[in-house]
């Protein structure tokens, strides 16, 4: 799929920081897909390739880590950075992410500079 935007998928269940992130990526005018849970940001993973992954830790159902570990084993999709988002900033929390193959980390709540400046850095 050929893409003429940056996209970001946002997978995130809380419908107020999920709009929160969107609001802040379309500064950079990110295209922004989302989903409220793993196994509908997967299909969307397969579906779109986005260029970044913001993938919440603690989601309903599959969590954020394990559905990290799918892309991660998924030939088409193991390159796409994924960046954990998490309430927890505890260093065992961020070794977990990193293990689990997140290419970084972001500690909720954000704030608008620091949200950007991490995210930009993942993205080409």
């Amino acid at each position: 799929m050929t893409q003429s935007k940056t996209t970001v998928l946002i997978i995130e269940d809380d419908n107020l920081n999920r709009k929160l992130f969107l609001e802040i990526l379309k500064l950079d005018d990110i295209e922004v897909l989302e989903a409220e849970n793993a196994e509908i940001g997967l299909e969307i993973i397969r579906l779109h390739q986005p260029n970044l992954v913001l993938m919440d830790i603690q989601l309903p159902g599959m969590d954020g880590l394990a559905a990290t570990r799918l892309i991660r084993q998924d030939q088409n999709l193991k390159d796409i950075p994924v960046v954990a988002l998490s309430a927890h900033a505890m260093e065992s929390d961020i070794n977990k992410a990193l293990e689990s193959g997140c290419n970084g980390y972001i500690t909720k709540p954000v704030t608008v500079a620091s949200f950007r400046r991490k995210v930009l850095s993942f993205l080409p």
